[in-house]
């Protein structure tokens, strides 16, 4: 096993065995730790993201800091709520009774987190697992090593560090982590890691959360506000991370003859956004690495789209930068077209009817996000009734994420499981089911010796007959 990682699982199950970590106030001073760290280490946070990804201010605070802060008041607000027994109804079966949910930690919990959001996409999921009272391994992603040191630094500094535990490193660690038993695993990334991440799972019987990706479909109906809609994809996708974001428009499927007035407008506002050399733009993400770089540029140069670049295309190795770029027409067996893009490319393609695009969409994997730009409420319907995806959102893009009260999560290829606001804290509990009985109603009927009269009665009972419970009782 890689250095300093045997065991931690092992070590972590003896702190959770003591009790430390079930407490509200366990849970709540730690919580207000986290809370510590995103208020008080503002500036550290969002130098780690710039030099990572070459993130914004704006996009570090918005999107990474203030999403965490959110979700550590929410929960310190309703944590008390949360945790009490949920009452339930019981039944003439078990009369005189009472029941309860009752929500209980599941124990020692792995969090993967990933490099594009590695602020928010590490702390978020912490929050979830500390809230439902379990011990908790972070494993940062070594993709963005300047905010994987920031974390393991300002954990080790503020956390109660026998029970919430940081792991750096690299693919070793990760294999070292995912040969111990663990009570839940909750992977941020790509589908093929996610496949070995729940294979290593299945080994210990260990549920998982897989938060994957996949293509995101835009369909933008000519009925919409054309500007805003164009501000709005623009913001989804280059204005978040520069498109290296799970839940960015993948691509867009409008009618034919509205695209051109389509890519006239998204070229205008970039314009306005970007300027008229957005490589220069310090409001613009780099490409975390060369080898994504790398990746992105091969799905540019595949000579079945590279004739169809309509904006942008342009690109500065030397700063891991590509300009928002959109390819109109892309065939539908071009590598853009196949694979999740992940950077600041965006296809459009275009049907005769947009009600077409709905079938293009369900011909593909279950993606993560579904959009739809209309004010055809008829449209909405079938859109909302037609597509599988993991969130939806109608005449927006990515702020879905941004409702505490929605689940975060995918579906089929997209992930499994889900998590965000109470959603966590449930993602992180077991949900244990509880009746309680006095010694009086107790029915002989239940016990042998067996005879028709007993169970003419128990039938009666069940199907809630009253006067075939009196006629049981006395014979007839």
């Amino acid at each position: 096993m890689a250095l300093g990682v045997e065991g931690v699982a092992d070590d972590l199950r003896a702190v959770y065995a003591a009790e430390k970590t079930r407490s509200y106030e366990w849970r709540v001073s730690q919580l207000k730790a986290l809370l510590k760290i995103a208020t008080h280490h503002e500036k550290e946070i969002l130098e780690a993201l710039r030099s990572d990804l070459n993130k914004p201010e704006h996009e570090g605070f918005l999107h990474e800091i203030s999403g965490v802060i959110s979700a550590c008041k929410l929960t310190l607000k309703e944590l008390r709520r949360w945790m009490k027994p949920e009452k339930v109804k019981t039944s003439m079966t078990t009369y005189p009774s009472s029941a309860e949910i009752i929500s209980e930690p599941l124990g020692v919990v792995l969090v993967i987190s990933t490099w594009n959001y590695p602020f928010l996409l590490s702390v978020e999921p912490v929050i979830g697992a500390i809230a439902a009272g379990n011990a908790v391994l972070l494993k940062p992603s070594e993709v963005s090593p300047a905010t994987s040191s920031m974390l393991s630094k300002l954990l080790g500094q503020y956390m109660d560090v026998s029970a919430v535990k940081v792991v750096e490193g690299g693919v070793l660690e990760t294999t070292a982590l995912l040969e111990q038993r663990w009570d839940k695993i909750l992977y941020t990334g790509n589908s093929k890691v996610g496949r070995v991440v729940l294979a290593a799972a299945a080994k210990h019987l260990t549920p998982v959360i897989l938060e994957l990706g996949g293509k995101c479909p835009v369909m933008v109906d000519s009925t919409t506000n054309l500007t805003v809609t164009s501000r709005r994809i623009i913001s989804g996708k280059w204005g978040c991370n520069s498109g290296q974001t799970c839940v960015s428009p993948d691509y867009i499927i409008t009618t034919k003859e509205y695209a051109s007035k389509l890519v006239d407008a998204i070229s205008s506002e970039l314009e306005k956004f970007y300027g008229k050399d957005p490589l220069h733009s310090n409001d613009l993400s780099k490409i975390v690495s060369s080898q994504h770089f790398d990746r992105v540029t091969k799905l540019l140069d595949d000579e079945k789209v590279s004739g169809k670049i309509v904006i942008g295309g342009q690109r500065d190795e030397t700063s891991l930068k590509i300009a928002p770029t959109v390819i109109l027409d892309a065939p539908n067996d071009s590598l853009i077209m196949n694979e999740e893009i992940f950077g600041p490319l965006l296809p459009i393609i275009t049907v005769n009817k947009i009600e077409d695009g709905i079938g293009l969409i369900n011909s593909k994997e279950k993606p993560l996000a579904s959009y739809l730009f209309t004010n055809d409420k008829k449209l909405k319907e079938i859109f909302k009734r037609n597509i599988s995806s993991g969130s939806m959102a109608i005449n927006e893009t990515t702020l879905q994420l941004a409702i505490s009260t929605l689940p975060f999560g995918g579906v089929g290829e997209s992930g499994m499981g889900s998590y965000h606001g109470k959603f966590s804290f449930d993602a992180f509990s077991h949900k244990k089911a509880v009746l309680e009985r006095g010694f009086a109603g107790d029915i002989a009927a239940r016990y042998p010796p067996y005879t028709s009269g007993k169970l003419k009665f128990l039938k009666a009972l069940l199907s809630g007959d009253i006067l075939g419970i009196i006629r049981a009782l006395f014979g007839w």
